[in-house]
């Protein structure tokens, strides 16, 4: 008996990488998973179907069940057509990862808007599109069920050369905390997942040419913590971001500290008082 038997997901992006991680850790414990890839380069460029239909090949050698979607996830039609491949292959779903994405790093000054737009269309719109048609199924199918939207600490906390990635991946964060709030009351659980591993996106980038590390950052672990929060295991575990890779699970929060409220003169600072609290280890920049 699996963790997810008689379950049925959705992998976005999982020709390669995490994506396909995820598609054969959820496939182990027993869902029959739908595995979407355009298979195009890791900038966007081209497609194809090898990469999905890899996948479908290795779950089924393995004894699961999957079929092959090789539809974009950059419109709603193709958001609409995965859905399809799911309902017309396995009749409803209960699990969606999107994971799907593309790197096109530059400098801020060098971004051009062809580089902004492009990877927003396939990060965050990519993400909308997808959600969207599925989240609508397991509204009106009315048995729950759970939504996983992969961020980035590039979009939480920053990261050099990235202003478009992430951008794409705060905003992935805002609408994945605002739909959690909303679909509580179908059931439906949504999740924000901050992966650190070492894939094709991430192969290139300073800090992986450790060969000890590259092992510690194999996508391989982070694929476990998405088998849970797919599991009813997590069902009173609803709306976190959970940072995860190499090992490490954490939880990600958005903190407001305690600060101070002025009640003089109805609550209007004077800039000079502004600049007093702002010192090291004052009240507004705590140590």
């Amino acid at each position: 008996m699996g963790l997810l038997d008689g379950k049925v997901a959705i992998v976005t992006g999982a020709g390669g990488g995490l994506g396909r991680e995820h598609a054969l850790a959820l496939a182990k414990e027993g869902a029959a998973i739908v595995v979407n890839d355009l298979g195009g380069a890791r900038d966007g460029t081209g497609s194809g179907s090898t990469m999905a239909d890899g996948v479908v090949r290795e779950i089924k050698a393995a004894g699961g069940e999957a079929v092959a979607n090789h539809d974009s996830v950059t419109t709603v039609e193709g958001g609409q057509k995965i859905l399809k491949t799911a309902l017309d292959a396995f009749e409803k779903v209960d699990v969606v990862v999107n994971n799907a994405g593309i790197l096109r790093d530059k400098s801020f000054a060098n971004t051009t808007e062809d580089l902004w737009d492009t990877v927003i269309q396939v990060h965050l719109k990519g993400t909308y599109c997808v959600t969207h048609a599925v989240y609508n199924h397991m509204k009106q199918r009315g048995e729950g069920g759970v939504v996983i939207n992969t961020s980035s600490t590039s979009g939480l906390n920053g990261n050099f050369g990235q202003a478009n990635y992430g951008a794409a991946k705060a905003g992935i964060a805002g609408m994945s905390r605002c739909l959690a709030i909303e679909a509580r009351k179908y059931g439906i659980r949504v999740y924000i997942l901050v992966p650190v591993a070492l894939t094709r996106l991430t192969s290139d980038l300073p800090g992986f040419e450790d060969e000890k590390l590259q092992a510690r950052m194999d996508p391989k672990l982070v694929s476990p913590l998405v088998v849970y929060l797919s599991s009813d295991l997590a069902k009173e575990v609803v709306g976190k971001t959970f940072f995860v890779g190499g090992g490490r699970i954490a939880e990600m929060r958005v903190v407001t500290h305690t600060g101070v409220t002025r009640s003089e003169d109805g609550g209007l600072w004077p800039v000079a008082e502004i600049a007093d609290k702002m010192k090291p280890g004052e009240i507004l920049l705590p140590d």
